[in-house]
């Protein structure tokens, strides 16, 4: 299985790809716009490409011949969605794995999170609207601890422990089963909450 990690440095994508590594035989391109801040673990199995996702060449490039797409980014959401999907399509890719933010749909209780969530909330219709067999990860608040302790929800449901915290672990063991079982979650939008 070839995986293709957008905004590799990110905090999640940092852990998933350990658990990769420790996991999976999964060979990795890590993809981000300043290499030099990442370090490889393994350099048999990771691949690093320097490049940023609106350079729509340069991401379609490092996405031929791949099988699933992780992404976790922060940035211009909305374009950078738009350019995924149409490299994912111009390549034949079907399989997207996209972390977003919880609150989207304003699935969580007593609160309106406005504005702040548009470029979330219009990354989603994108990727809703696309083809791609996409799961969508909402994450609650997130903290570095070294547990995996979860539960999801389905878009339409109430979001279950909001005021929690959830582990970016748990979150990056949600990535790595839903790439390795591609049958799961397809074209699903989780929630993902800490379990009390």
């Amino acid at each position: 299985m070839k995986v293709l990690i957008l905004g590799a440095n990110g905090q999640i994508a940092q852990v998933a790809t350990e658990l990769f590594l420790e996991r999976t035989d999964a060979q990795l391109t890590l993809y981000l716009r300043k290499a030099k801040r990442l370090r490889v673990i393994n350099p048999a199995r990771e691949r690093v490409v320097e490049g940023d996702v609106l350079d729509l060449k340069t991401l379609q490039a490092a996405m031929a011949g791949q099988d699933v797409v992780y992404a976790n980014l922060s940035g211009p959401m909305k374009q950078q969605t738009q350019n995924i999907v149409t490299a994912m399509v111009n390549t034949g890719v079907k399989r997207l794995i996209f972390v977003s933010s919880m609150g989207i749909y304003g699935e969580v209780p007593g609160q309106r999170y406005r504005s702040i969530l548009d470029p979330y909330r219009d990354s989603a219709e994108l990727i809703e609207a696309s083809g791609l067999d996409y799961t969508i990860i909402r994450p609650a608040w997130l903290n570095d601890n070294d547990e995996i302790n979860y539960g999801t929800t389905q878009k339409g449901e109430p979001f279950q422990n909001a005021s929690g915290v959830v582990s970016r672990k748990s979150v990056a063991d949600l990535v790595v089963k839903l790439a390795t079982k591609p049958d799961i979650a397809i074209r699903q939008s989780l929630g993902v909450h800490k379990r009390s």
